[in-house]
């Protein structure tokens, strides 16, 4: 990344939203030398940063944090300070969905408001937050328009990866979108200083649907993915083998592993996609199948599980229940549970143990919040499995694709049925005690215990 020159124009930033979005955006611009103020609305979260401790989890964040924060170049509020100095305002509050699905822009409201009431006239309003396709121009734009002054207004979507945020910021190429030319190349020359490629488009609209087709796009994909899942175990075919056979060597299939699809964008942006386009009378029907296949499957797939167990006289009434990984990914690590399908797999356990304790593991989401999702927090992996009826591998992340289920059996429960989401492990490669069954998503059926989890009696699952 170029160290922003002494000479350029706008070296004054200020961010609000200090997510896993805007806390690492402050933090790079602040360590390439721009004076950067960091605004978020929760008092708790803004002392914790400025103490030098991110309030989120991504590798590398937490040393430049600190450098920036001990430096001045970042400062921490909670409003935008009334001297304050900054040329450009960039926007990278949350858009969550509300009860009916639609997605929320009361906090983009807000800060557009407290932007056009504090920010001096010729000042840059850059918005990244996910927003319905003509958001900026119909809600932003008036508001600021509204207070008598000029702004440069740009949309200039986040594409990170949760886990990738610190290198992503300086590699992905930068989509901008004006409702100006001039205020166009203003946004690309600014985050031309950040990254080596900036895309600009023609439009504030076409910027924000490059966000949600990106994101849409991707959900179609898993969608499809968990389909051949679907339709692997209904016919006992192994759906790692097709995809991993079907697409070697053959680059014109690019299937995705079946997998639990959750996230803070994932989730949503199907939905928004859809709103952009209804007033219109155009239905996002294969985005939006997908993204009713991808909701389904956890809830689904564990009810199909727990009803074949039940038949099986040797498991418990009350099995202890083990869930490893509750962040809605563990590739590359993040903390981040937000649309995590850890939630409806912890439901749909309820639904069928009531009143049953789930036990929880994750090597990087904190214990506090994995209560707050409604497990016992766990440790230790060792904790987590001690004496387990069944264990739900929910999360692919690194350490919990390296564990040798072989040398960890003992600590299981009799019997215990391993069920993998992630298709971590390879069930004919394992050598489990004859109490130990273990099922992947895509091929569980057809290795599920032929010997009904008799205790004692073989049930190598092949």
């Amino acid at each position: 990344m170029t160290k922003v020159p002494a000479q350029f124009s706008d070296r004054n930033i200020c961010i609000l939203g200090l997510g896993y979005v805007g806390l690492p955006l402050a933090v790079i611009l602040a360590n390439s030398g721009f004076d950067v103020i960091g605004v978020d609305r929760q008092q708790v979260i803004v002392d914790q940063l400025q103490a030098g401790e991110p309030h989120v989890f991504e590798p590398g964040l937490r040393e430049k944090l600190a450098q920036v924060v001990h430096s001045g170049k970042l400062c921490l509020h909670q409003r935008i300070p009334d001297d304050c100095r900054s040329t450009v305002y960039i926007v990278t509050v949350g858009t969550p969905l509300d009860a009916d699905g639609l997605v929320m822009l009361d906090m983009i409201r807000a800060v557009a408001k407290e932007i056009a009431s504090v920010a001096d006239t010729g000042s840059m309003v850059i918005v990244r937050s996910t927003v319905k396709v003509g958001t900026t121009r119909q809600v932003v734009l008036p508001i600021l328009d509204g207070s008598g002054k000029h702004f440069d207004l740009a949309f200039c979507p986040e594409r990170i990866l949760a886990g990738a945020a610190m290198r992503e910021l300086l590699a992905l190429p930068q989509i901008v979108g004006g409702d100006s030319l001039k205020a166009a190349f203003r946004a690309a020359n600014f985050f031309q200083l950040l990254t080596p490629t900036v895309v600009q488009v023609s439009s504030l609209e076409t910027a924000e649907m490059i966000k949600l087709i990106d994101n849409a796009s991707r959900d179609v994909q898993f969608g499809f993915a968990n389909e051949v899942g679907k339709m692997c175990d209904a016919l006992s075919i192994s759906a790692r083998e097709v995809v991993e056979a079907g697409k070697l060597g053959y680059s014109r299939t690019n299937l995705f592993m079946p997998g639990p699809v959750g996230g803070p964008c994932l989730t949503k942006d199907s939905y928004i996609l859809s709103q952009s386009v209804q007033d219109f009378g155009v239905v996002p029907e294969i985005a939006l199948a997908a993204r009713r296949i991808n909701e389904s499957q956890p809830p689904e797939v564990i009810s199909n599980v727990v009803r074949s167990l039940k038949r099986n006289p040797n498991f418990p009434a009350k099995p202890v229940i083990c869930v490893l990984g509750v962040a809605f990914k563990g590739r590359p690590d993040t903390d981040d549970t937000r649309g995590t399908m850890a939630i409806p797999i912890r439901a749909e356990l309820e639904r069928w143990f009531p009143g049953t304790d789930v036990r929880a593991y994750d090597p990087v989401v904190p214990a506090a919040r994995i209560k707050e999702l409604g497990y016992d927090p766990m440790l230790s992996i060792i904790e987590a499995l001690s004496g387990a009826n069944l264990v739900l591998i929910h999360t692919n992340h690194g350490k919990i694709a390296d564990l040798s289920l072989e040398n960890l059996a003992s600590s299981l429960g009799v019997p215990c049925f391993i069920f993998d989401f992630w298709n971590l492990f390879s069930a004919q490669d394992l050598q489990l005690p004859a109490h130990i069954g273990y099922g992947a998503l895509g091929s569980w059926q057809q290795t599920m215990f032929s010997s009904e989890l008799a205790v004692g009696t073989p049930t190598k699952l092949r």
